[in-house]
């Protein structure tokens, strides 16, 4: 899935704001991005037809939030690159992961552990039912 830089923004901003409607948004980027608040409805509703933004009416405006986790919306980015540069899925993305390893501290390091070995912990208990 292509992203533009601004839905890239906006996606990351309704991330960490959980809910805003277009002139929310549009005041948070008119500073420092500048544009109009038709550019930023109308990536808004992209975001949201691409369903990674989810809306309800509120009087006369839409209130917009991520209806996709960031942690689930880069593994699913991950995968998607993955499988578009070979057919051993699995391989590459252990590649890549041995590549994003060599760049991170004892700190990221052990939290990437203690997510293996909680993974592997409902694995096994998936297995037990």
């Amino acid at each position: 899935m292509f992203l533009g830089e601004l839905e890239k923004l906006v996606l990351q901003y309704l991330w960490e704001t959980e809910s805003a409607d277009a002139k929310q948004v549009f005041a948070y980027f008119e500073k420092s991005r500048g544009g109009t608040l038709n550019t930023i409805q109308s990536t808004l509703d992209r975001l949201f037809k691409k369903g990674l933004l989810a809306r309800e009416k509120h009087g006369h405006a839409f209130q917009y939030r991520a209806a996709v986790d960031r942690d689930v919306f880069i593994g699913r980015l991950i995968t998607n690159i993955s499988s578009d540069f070979g057919s051993s899925g699995e391989n590459m993305l252990l590649a890549a992961f041995n590549s994003l390893s060599n760049g991170m501290d004892e700190k990221q390091l052990d939290e990437l552990e203690r997510l293996i070995d909680e993974r592997r912990l409902k694995a096994n208990s998936d297995r037990q039912i």
